[in-house]
């Protein structure tokens, strides 16, 4: 990881086309300013990570909603 120092208005570029600007520091944080190309996703770590659990969350399924998903589905015909 690299960690730098900037202070206000200064600028970190990555690439070529991907700019962060420092717009304010205050004590509970840093407030960035980021240019980048729209093709380029930018997102917060902890709102992906909170997206990927109830992604996990939502997938798994227990005994009960098997069963329920069982009792709805009509059997299958019998094969000819």
């Amino acid at each position: 990881m690299l960690v730098l120092s900037r202070r206000i208005g200064e600028r970190l570029v990555i690439g070529d086309d991907i700019v962060l600007t420092v717009i304010d520091v205050r004590s509970d944080g840093v407030r960035l300013g980021i240019d980048a190309p729209r093709h380029v996703k930018v997102s917060r770590a902890e709102i992906l990570e909170a997206v990927k659990d109830e992604n996990v969350e939502a997938a798994a399924v227990d005994d009960e909603a098997a069963a329920v998903l069982a009792a709805i589905r009509p059997p299958a015909p019998p094969a000819a």
